[in-house]
């Protein structure tokens, strides 16, 4: 990734949102795009790994810049072979590209999308994820649309606990899936923080913060 001057873009990027960086990688066929200026400075990554890319790719390139701050977008990371991003071995290796990004944008909110076959629903939002698998259950939102944080590996090594982290999974496939993301997408390309997220989830999804909360603070500690 040529990061040259990308520390500087940060702060003078034009007032208008034009895209400012576009970094190319041949072996992925993918690249990153910054809009905006000043901040948040918020983080979007989509396909991946395996065939994710088919549902979440294009939300990413779809999206508008923001009113406000910066948007950094990796529409797609990789389409090779499926690695969990659970594994350690996944960031290091396939996302590398995420970390390089993470690094040099510090972003403060980031944002996965993956997406889910129906016969690994259970998995993914099963009451019994925590002691199957070591992390919690999603939660449920609509059109099938799930919200998680991410992996524990990348959120605890890289990230302060004031920065919001977000993992969401559609179900392959679903149009309907992917109308929801994209508008959940355009609320949080606009949010100015952790907080104020906590607050539209409390406001619109209650049942589903109230449980992201408390599985915050039993995973991680305090908010």
């Amino acid at each position: 990734m040529n990061t040259d001057g990308l520390e500087n873009s940060r702060n003078s990027l034009p007032d208008k949102h034009e895209c400012t960086e576009t970094l190319p990688d041949s072996h992925l066929n993918a690249e990153m795009k910054v809009y905006g200026s000043g901040k948040p400075i918020r983080l979007f990554v989509a396909g991946l790994h395996g065939d994710e890319w088919k549902d979440t790719t294009e939300l990413l390139k779809s999206i508008t810049p923001p009113e406000t701050g910066i948007l950094a977008l990796i529409p797609l990371v990789d389409r090779g072979k499926y690695i969990s991003t659970l594994n350690p071995e996944y960031y290091p290796e396939t996302g590398k590209k995420i970390l390089e990004a993470i690094e040099e944008l510090k972003p403060e909110i980031y944002i996965e999308l993956h997406s889910y076959s129906s016969e690994n629903f259970e998995k993914l939002a099963g009451k019994n994820r925590l002691e199957l698998i070591g992390v919690p259950a999603y939660s449920i939102l609509k059109e099938g649309v799930l919200l998680g944080s991410v992996s524990p590996w990348v959120r605890r090594k890289y990230f302060p606990k004031e920065t919001l982290c977000l993992s969401f999974e559609l179900p392959k496939g679903s149009a309907e899936s992917r109308k929801f993301a994209a508008r959940m997408l355009e609320i949080l390309k606009e949010i100015q923080s952790r907080d104020e997220f906590i607050e539209y989830m409390k406001k619109e999804f209650p049942a589903q913060a109230k449980k992201a909360i408390e599985d915050y603070r039993q995973f991680y500690g305090e908010i």
